[in-house]
C-alpha cells in the first residue's frame, strides 16, 4: 500500500510539474506573439547602415565609376538621408538593382529603400509605397543624328525599351504596331541602339539629354512625350515609420538646397546651360 501512494504521489507531483511548465510554455509563447514588431527604423538603427538600391548602369543618376565607387544623382541624395537617419554617409551599403527588380527587391527585404531613378506609376503604387518626388520626367525618343522627330515616324520601325520601365509600359499600351525589343540593362539597351539593332531608344528625357550629348551622332528628336512622371523613394507597404521619415527628409533635403546642390554636381555639368535645376528637381518651399 505504501508503495502504491508513494508511485501515486510521485504521478501527482510529476503530472502538476507537467502542467506548470505545459501553462509556462504556452505563456510564453503568447508572450512572444503578442510583444511589439520593431520599426523599419528601429531595424535599420539596430543594423547600424541602411540598404538602398541604385543603379550601376545609369549615369548621370546612379552608376559605378572606374574605381568601383557609386556616383550620381541619386546617390548624393541617398548618402544625405542616410547622413540625417544615421549621423554618417557612409553607413548606406548601395545595392546594384535593375528596372525591373526595383519592386522585386524591395518586397524579398534585399533593400530598406529603392533610390533608382524610380517613376511613380499606379500599377506600381499598389506594390510599394512612394514618398514625396524629388525628380520630375517625361519620355523621350533619341535616335541617330535625332531622325525620328515623331512617334509616327517608328510604325514598322524597331524602338529598344529597357523591361519594366515606362517607356515599355507606354509603347506596349499606346503603340502596338510599334515593335519593342527588350533589354534588362541600359547599357545593353544603348549599346544596341549604336550597332543599329533598333532605329530609336526610348526612355526618361533627362538621361536621353545627358546621353546625346556625350554620343555625337545621335539626338533627341522626341523631347517630350506622354505625361510629366515624378521620380521619388520606394519602401515597402508595411514600412510605415519610414515612409512617414522618407516624407519629411525628401521635402527637408528640398527646402535646404541639399537636393539642388546635387543636380549642380552631378547633372549640370553634363546638361551645362540648356536645362536648370528646376526644369529637373523637384522644389519644396
Amino acid at each position: 500500500m505504501k508503495t502504491i501512494k508513494k508511485m501515486t504521489t510521485f504521478a501527482t507531483t510529476l503530472l502538476l510539474a507537467l502542467g506548470i511548465t505545459a501553462c509556462n510554455e504556452k505563456d510564453n509563447t503568447a508572450s512572444t506573439n503578442n510583444a511589439p514588431k520593431s520599426t523599419a527604423i528601429e531595424r535599420i538603427k539596430q543594423a547600424d547602415k541602411i540598404r538602398i538600391g541604385v543603379f550601376s548602369d545609369k549615369p548621370p543618376f546612379g552608376y559605378v565609376d572606374k574605381d568601383g565607387k557609386n556616383q550620381g544623382f541619386d546617390i548624393e541624395i541617398a548618402k544625405a538621408l542616410t547622413k540625417d537617419l544615421l549621423g554618417d554617409e557612409n553607413k548606406v551599403e548601395f545595392v546594384l538593382v535593375e528596372a525591373a527588380n526595383r519592386a522585386e527587391y524591395l518586397l524579398s527585404n534585399k533593400v530598406d529603400i529603392t533610390l533608382a531613378n524610380f517613376t511613380v506609376t499606379p500599377a506600381r503604387q499598389e506594390v510599394v509605397d512612394f514618398a514625396k518626388p524629388y525628380m520630375k520626367v517625361a519620355l523621350g525618343v533619341v535616335s541617330k543624328d535625332g531622325v525620328i522627330t515623331d512617334v509616327k515616324q517608328l510604325e514598322g520601325k524597331t524602338l529598344l525599351v529597357n523591361k519594366g520601365t515606362t517607356a515599355d509600359a507606354y509603347f506596349t499600351k499606346n503603340f502596338p504596331n510599334i515593335k519593342l525589343l527588350k533589354f534588362e540593362q541600359n547599357t545593353e539597351t544603348f549599346e544596341a541602339l549604336r550597332d543599329g539593332r533598333g532605329d530609336a531608344l526610348a526612355h526618361d528625357n533627362a538621361l536621353l539629354f545627358a546621353w546625346a550629348k556625350e554620343n555625337p551622332g545621335f539626338g533627341v528628336g522626341v523631347k517630350e512625350l506622354g505625361d510629366i512622371d515624378f521620380i521619388a523613394g520606394a519602401v515597402r507597404k508595411e514600412d510605415k515609420d519610414l515612409l512617414e521619415w522618407l516624407n519629411a527628409e525628401t521635402e527637408k533635403l528640398g527646402k535646404e538646397g541639399v537636393l539642388n546642390a546635387a543636380y549642380e554636381k552631378t547633372l549640370k555639368p553634363i546638361y551645362g546651360d540648356t536645362t536648370k535645376a528646376q526644369d529637373i528637381v523637384v522644389e519644396y518651399k
